[in-house]
C-alpha cells in the first residue's frame, strides 16, 4: 500500500466533510500541524505504565524512544495510556483484570484513527491482555517486551525473583534466617526496573510472543535497563510504520504455526504453567482452538534447553547474553515452522539463520538438554476431567509418582488460618488440597497454587510437598503443586467432593491425577454438595462472573471468545 487515501486515519482526516473538518480542528487544538500527520501511518502506543507497577516504571521513557522511531519512519505517534496490571500489588489478582485490559486495548485500536499500534507491556497479565485485544482489533501490531530486570544480589548470592523470595521466606519460616537476613534480602533480590528475571511467567509470555513473531528478533530477554532496549523500542515505533504501508496486519502473523511454535518455544524454556491459559486464549482471539493436550501431546518431544531458574541455574540477563531466544530456537528448527511471516518483515527461518549460542551451559546442546522432555505435563482422571497442570521440572522427582491422604482447605483464608494446626496431622505423605480457588471461586484465579508447607515439616528440612488446587502458580513457583484444576470447585467440579482423609494419586509419567473413591460415594456427596453465593452482585466482578470460562477454555469472556467480526466505525 501506498496510497495515503487508503489509509485507515484517512477515514477521520481525510476528505472535503463536516466531521473530517472537524477532525483537523481539534489536531490543531492539540498542536499538531496538517503535515505532521495527514497523510502518514498514525501508531497508537498502548502503554501499561504507572507509578505503582515497577515492572514498567521505565516505559514511560521507552514510549518516547518508540515515538522517535515512528518519527523516523515517516508515520505519526500517538500514545494511549491502558490499564496497568502489577502482578505486585493488584488485589485479588491481576488476572481479574487481564479480559479488561484485553477490551481496552481492542476497543481503543478500533474506535480511534489509528493505522497500526505498537503494545508496550511485560509484568504477566499485560502481555495476552494486549496481545488478545490487537488481535481481535486485526490492525498491523507489534509488541514490545518491558524486559527482565536486573540480577539480584545478597551476601554473594546472586537471586532470582520470586524463586529467591519464596526460598528465603521459608527459611526464616524455619528459623535459619532472621529479620535482618530478610531486611538484606528486600534490598537486594529487585535492584532495577522491569519484570522478573526468572523464567516466570513474564518471560514466559514475552518469549511466546516473540516466537509467535510478534516482537523484532531477541526483544523478548534484553534487560530492561541496557541501552540496547532503548535500540529495540525506536527501531519497534520504525517497524510499525512500515507493517502499515506493507499492509502486514497482526492477522497474517498469528496462524496455527505460530502457536504451535509458541508451545514449542514454552516447553522447551521449562516456561511458566500460565502460558496455557493465556496462549488458549490468545489463539481463541485468532480463531483457532488450542486445548491443554496441544501443550502435553508433542511435550515428550521438546527438550527443555533453557537453564533459568526455578527449574534451572540462570537468569533471563545470562540468557540474553547467551543468545536470548533466537539462540534457543535455532537448536529447534527442525521443530518449527521456519516459513512462516513475522512481524520484522522476514520468515522465522531467515532470522534463525543469524542465531548464534555463546554460552553451551546457559542454552543447552540438544544432546545435553536440562531435561529430555519440557517441564509441563497435562494431567487427566477422575479429579481433573478437563485436566491439570504440573511443572514437574521444578518439583521433587520423588513426589511425581505419590498416594496421600487428603488434608482439605475450603478456600485461601481457611488454608491460612490452619495450615500449622497440629491436629491436622500433615506430613510428607500428605496431600495438601485447596478448593475455591479458580476463575469463579478465586475470584480471578489467584496464584494461591504454592500452598505453605507447615512450619513443623519445614523445621525438619522438608521443603516439598504434593499440593493440589484450581489456583494457578507463579511461574517463579517451584515444588510439587497440581495447578488449574477444571472444572473448578465453585462450580461443582470433583474437587468439591474431596474429603480429608481420601486418598488421591499423582502420577506425571502417566499423566494421571486420581481420587481413589467410588463412583457411587462421589455421586452421593455429589448430590448433596450445595453451590456457594457469587462473590460480586453488580459492576465489573458481576460482568466477569457471568461470563468466564474454565482453565481449560483461556479463561476468556464467551463474547470475546466466540466467533464474528464488528464493523469498522463510521467516523462521520
Amino acid at each position: 500500500m501506498t496510497d495515503p487515501e487508503r489509509l485507515r486515519s484517512h477515514r477521520w482526516f481525510g476528505g472535503d466533510e463536516l466531521r473530517s473538518f472537524s477532525h483537523r480542528t481539534r489536531a490543531r487544538q492539540l498542536g499538531y500541524r496538517p503535515e505532521e500527520h495527514l497523510g502518514k501511518p498514525v501508531i497508537a502506543i498502548l502503554n501499561t505504565w504507572s507509578d505503582i507497577n515497577p515492572c514498567h516504571m521505565h516505559l514511560r521513557e521507552r514510549a518516547e524512544q518508540v515515538k522517535r522511531g515512528v518519527w523516523q519512519a515517516g508515520g505519526f505517534p500517538l500514545e494511549f495510556p491502558v490499564a496497568t496490571l502489577s502482578e505486585t500489588y493488584q488485589k485479588p489478582t491481576p488476572m481479574l483484570y487481564r479480559n479488561l485490559l484485553a477490551m481496552e486495548a481492542e476497543e481503543i485500536l478500533r474506535s480511534y484513527p489509528v493505522d497500526g499500534a505498537v503494545l508496550m507491556g511485560g509484568c504477566d497479565k499485560t502481555t495476552p491482555a494486549l496481545l488478545m485485544g490487537a488481535a481481535s482489533a486485526g490492525l498491523p501490531a507489534i509488541f514490545v517486551p518491558a524486559g527482565p530486570m536486573l540480577r539480584g544480589h545478597w551476601r554473594g548470592e546472586t537471586l532470582g525473583s520470586g524463586t529467591d523470595l519464596w526460598r528465603y521466606w521459608d527459611e526464616r519460616r524455619a528459623g535459619l534466617i532472621g529479620d535482618a537476613e530478610l531486611g538484606e534480602l528486600e534490598r537486594g533480590l529487585a535492584r532495577s526496573p522491569g519484570h522478573c528475571m526468572t523464567m516466570g511467567t513474564a518471560s514466559t509470555m514475552t518469549s511466546a510472543a516473540e516466537a509467535l513473531g510478534l516482537t523484532l528478533p531477541g526483544a523478548a530477554s534484553i534487560p530492561a535497563v541496557d541501552s540496547a532496549h532503548h535500540r529495540m523500542a525506536a527501531a519497534s515505533g520504525a517497524r510499525a510504520v512500515g507493517m502499515v504501508w506493507e499492509e502486514l496486519s497482526i492477522t497474517k502473523v498469528l496462524d496455527r504455526r505460530a502457536y504451535a511454535d509458541a508451545i514449542t518455544t514454552v516447553l522447551a524454556l521449562g516456561g511458566s504453567t500460565n502460558a496455557l491459559i493465556h496462549l488458549i486464549a490468545m489463539a481463541g482471539r485468532s480463531g483457532i482452538d488450542l486445548t491443554p493436550a496441544d501443550f502435553d501431546a508433542p511435550d515428550r518431544g521438546v527438550p527443555v534447553l533453557a537453564n533459568i531458574r526455578p527449574g534451572g541455574a540462570w537468569l533471563m540477563e545470562d540468557f540474553y547474553y547467551a543468545g536470548g531466544l533466537p539462540g534457543l530456537l535455532s537448536r529447534l528448527t527442525d521443530l518449527l515452522h521456519l516459513d512462516r511471516v513475522t512481524v520484522s518483515g522476514r520468515t522465522l527461518g531467515e532470522t534463525l539463520a543469524e542465531a548464534r549460542v555463546h554460552d553451551d551451559d546457559v542454552i543447552r546442546p540438544r544432546d545435553h538438554p536440562l531435561a529430555a522432555e519440557g517441564g509441563i505435563a497435562v494431567l487427566r482422571g477422575n479429579l481433573a476431567p478437563s485436566g491439570a497442570v504440573i511443572k514437574h521440572l521444578a518439583a521433587d522427582p520423588a513426589l511425581l509418582t505419590h498416594t496421600g491422604p487428603a488434608v482439605v482447605f475450603d478456600d485461601y483464608r481457611d488454608l491460612r488460618r490452619r495450615i500449622n494446626d497440629p491436629s491436622l496431622g500433615i506430613t510428607e505423605d500428605s496431600v495438601l488440597v485447596l478448593r475455591g480457588s479458580g476463575p469463579l471461586g478465586g475470584p480471578g484465579m489467584p496464584e494461591y497454587g504454592m500452598l505453605p508447607i507447615p512450619d513443623h515439616l519445614l523445621a525438619r528440612g522438608v521443603r516439598d510437598l504434593v499440593r493440589i488446587s484450581d489456583a494457578r502458580m507463579s511461574g517463579t513457583s517451584y515444588g510439587a503443586c497440581v495447578l488449574h484444576v477444571a472444572p473448578e470447585s465453585h462450580v461443582g467440579g470433583p474437587l468439591a467432593l474431596v474429603r480429608d482423609g481420601d486418598l488421591i494419586t499423582l502420577d506425571v509419567p502417566g499423566r494421571v491425577l486420581r481420587l481413589e473413591v467410588g463412583d457411587a460415594e462421589l455421586a452421593d456427596r455429589r448430590a448433596r454438595w450445595t453451590a456457594p453465593p457469587p462473590h460480586y452482585e453488580r459492576g465489573y466482578g458481576a460482568l466477569y462472573s457471568e461470563h468466564i470460562t474454565q482453565a481449560d477454555q483461556g479463561c476468556d469472556f464467551d463474547f470475546l471468545a466466540r466467533a464474528g467480526a464488528d464493523p469498522e466505525p463510521d467516523p462521520r
